[in-house]
């Protein structure tokens, strides 16, 4: 199998086979108004365990759903039935929003067979496919967690990047709020973007709930200056939706990019890093 996707057909032809698990991985802005652990519990694939994103997270941060500690992380999972070694298909209530950044978590931390479901639950439910309601109640499992620190920019990383040449920083937020034009959705932090970085909406990638073909993507990034044959950093407004566009680069065959885990909740939040509005320069 290659490619970070798998179609529901294949996933439905698997469910339950020894190895192959399934993560629902809901996780929506406050400003959707959606209850994610109560949608699990409504109706989600069977098998299907709740990865809960703000739960897995660096508790001790002030910033928003920080990757955990391997230990941390590694206790979640085995409680999830979660090994490192197992195929796990990752899938979310929006068709495409959070469950790339939960694959991304799984693989920065060991797991390497770990598959988004293309279009989601609402792909799932449209085509008639089971499901199931309640908690899951998984086999604990053993995941031997090792954080992949390469996978992961931090801000001095971040911004040695924007002051260099070869590395680009591509931001997914929405256009108006990279512009300066709209305000952020957490109070303290300004309106802008880093100086040189660019913009991709990760709503620009999706199309119905599905990254949109090979040819838009690279159209898209292409009309916003990137590179893909060039390394890339990925930000977003929490590290959530950036993901969204990693997924969208490694689908047509880019390098890997790294996520900025602090995101602008980091930077915008910090009064000595450098802010600028309007269109990217």
């Amino acid at each position: 199998m290659t490619g970070p996707l798998v179609s529901t057909e294949w996933l439905a032809e698997r469910l339950g086979a020894p190895g192959v698990k399934v993560v629902d991985a809901s996780w929506y802005l406050p400003a959707a108004n959606r209850d994610a652990l109560a949608e699990y519990r409504a109706g989600h694939i069977p098998g299907a365990v709740f990865f809960d994103i703000d739960a897995i997270s660096d508790r001790a941060s002030p910033l928003p759903h920080m990757l955990p500690s391997a230990g941390d992380f590694a206790a979640a999972m085995g409680a999830l039935g979660l090994s490192d070694t197992d195929t796990i298909v990752v899938y979310d209530g929006a068709g495409l929003f959070s469950a790339p950044r939960v694959r991304w978590t799984l693989r920065v931390f060991g797991a390497r067979d770990v598959f988004v479901l293309d279009g989601g639950l609402p792909q799932w439910r449209a085509e008639g496919r089971p499901l199931e309601s309640g908690d899951a109640a998984p086999e604990a499992a053993t995941f031997h967690a090792a954080l992949d620190a390469e996978a992961v920019a931090g801000i001095g990383t971040v911004a040695a990047a924007l002051g260099a040449d070869g590395v680009q920083v591509v931001d997914a937020r929405p256009g108006d709020r990279f512009r300066g034009e709209a305000p952020e959705p957490r109070p303290g932090l300004r309106s802008g973007h880093m100086p040189g970085a660019r913009n991709v909406p990760a709503s620009a990638v999706i199309a119905d709930g599905r990254l949109k073909d090979g040819a838009a993507l690279a159209a898209l990034f292409a009309d916003a200056g990137v590179d893909p044959t060039r390394p890339v950093i990925a930000s977003c407004g929490s590290g959530v939706t950036a993901a969204v566009v990693a997924l969208a680069l490694e689908t047509i065959g880019a390098p890997q990019p790294k996520i900025y885990d602090g995101s602008w909740a980091e930077w915008g939040g910090r009064p000595e890093t450098a802010v600028v509005t309007g269109p990217a320069d």
